[in-house]
């Protein structure tokens, strides 16, 4: 099976492309074929995120486990794009660079058969430049805690100076 698949840049201006990918690809190989189609190099550290149909974030997949002993993180190349993008799950989050934070909205467009003589993965259409920095994060809310009130007020703290 081929997935067709929308990959949209989280900006104001339009920049996407869609592809053909086969759904056995590991998702470090659907990594790779994103990385390249917007003209990164693919060193950088990269996660893919599992998501809802309101694109909130859920499970990570990794490109690498960074733990010191092993953990129970999802790996990209144990991890294959039918095993994690269908009909009824159709969305992930994939964010490459994470000093950078270049966040990218993944969307399964259509499920067709293999064509006889094509090859795989396939650009079939590319829309925008990507900027030369990320766009900017918009925060929904800003925090609520005050530190420097918290610091002036220092003495309503109840705070034991001899507790050892």
């Amino acid at each position: 099976m081929i997935y067709k698949i929308r990959i949209i840049l989280d900006a104001e201006e339009d920049i996407f492309r869609d592809l053909e990918v086969e759904a056995s690809s590991s998702l470090e190989e659907f990594h790779n074929i994103i990385a390249q189609s917007f003209g990164f190099m693919g060193n950088e550290m990269a996660s893919f995120y599992t998501c809802d149909a309101e694109w909130n974030q859920d499970e990570e997949i990794a490109l690498f486990d960074m733990s010191d002993h092993g953990s129970d993180v999802k790996l990209m190349n144990e991890t294959y794009l039918e095993d994690v993008i269908t009909e009824n799950t159709s969305r992930l989050i994939y964010v490459y660079d994470f000093l950078n934070m270049w966040t990218f909205f993944v969307e399964l467009a259509d499920i067709v058969e293999k064509e006889n003589g094509r090859s795989y993965p396939n650009v079939l259409f590319s829309f925008g430049e990507l900027p030369e920095d990320p766009p900017e994060k918009k925060f929904e809310s800003e925090p609520t805690f005050d530190f420097d009130d918290t610091l002036e007020n220092y003495d309503d703290l109840d705070f034991d100076e001899n507790w050892n």
